[in-house]
């Protein structure tokens, strides 16, 4: 197999992962949204940002489109916290990973042990208990995860992470980029330090 081909099925493999975010629109409860942070850093002191180079994201050893998308929503989320992109000199730096895995879900469902035809000769005389039986189901689904980390960039350790997981389909895919954008959202909301609320209108 040729290193084009494997380019080419590592970033379908990718991007399909990343199209986990894309379900956060149709989904009544969202992805599920997990974030950590070093205690004893002091993020007020924190004033830019970078990304690293090369992403988690770029495996083909150049930027990806999915990587372009993270990139400008977590610039975003950061600047409207006060950060400043410095590629030059940054405070903190930037990290994305992305991996998509098989997983097993198995739920079960109490079941009627007879159809209502069975009971038909008692004519709607008497009335008895319900007789059920359990019937599982297995089904076979792909999880989607994106990580995003923090590094403090003087000491070289993260201080801020978050991971972004939810099931995914191929037609996921198509709506990579508003779903990057829900998916940093949701995951920032959980960021040390919070985006400051809109001003209000003034009153008329």
């Amino acid at each position: 197999m040729s290193h084009r081909l494997l380019s080419t099925q590592s970033l379908l493999r990718l991007s399909l992962a990343l199209g986990l975010v894309a379900g956060l629109a149709a989904c009544a409860t969202g992805p599920d949204v997990r974030a950590d942070y070093d205690k004893s850093a002091n993020f007020s002191s924190y004033k830019s940002f970078a990304f690293v180079s090369p992403l988690g994201t770029d495996r083909s050893g150049y930027q990806s489109i999915v990587s372009q998308h993270l990139k400008a929503a977590t610039q975003r989320e950061l600047e409207a916290r006060g950060f400043k992109l410095d590629a030059a000199k940054p405070d903190l730096l930037v990290n994305f990973n992305a991996t998509l895995n098989d997983k097993t879900r198995v739920t079960t469902t109490p079941v009627p042990t007879m159809g209502i035809g069975y009971y038909g000769y008692r004519a709607g005389m008497y009335s008895t208990w319900p007789l059920y039986r359990d019937e599982t189901t297995v089904t076979q689904y792909k999880e989607g995860t994106l990580n995003i980390d923090v590094i403090d960039a003087a000491r070289k350790q993260m201080v801020w992470e978050a991971v972004v997981s939810d099931s995914v389909t191929a037609k996921d895919v198509e709506q990579v980029k508003p779903g990057i954008d829900a998916a940093i959202a949701a995951a920032f909301a959980k960021f040390p330090l919070p985006a400051p609320a809109p001003a209000a209108a003034p009153a008329k």
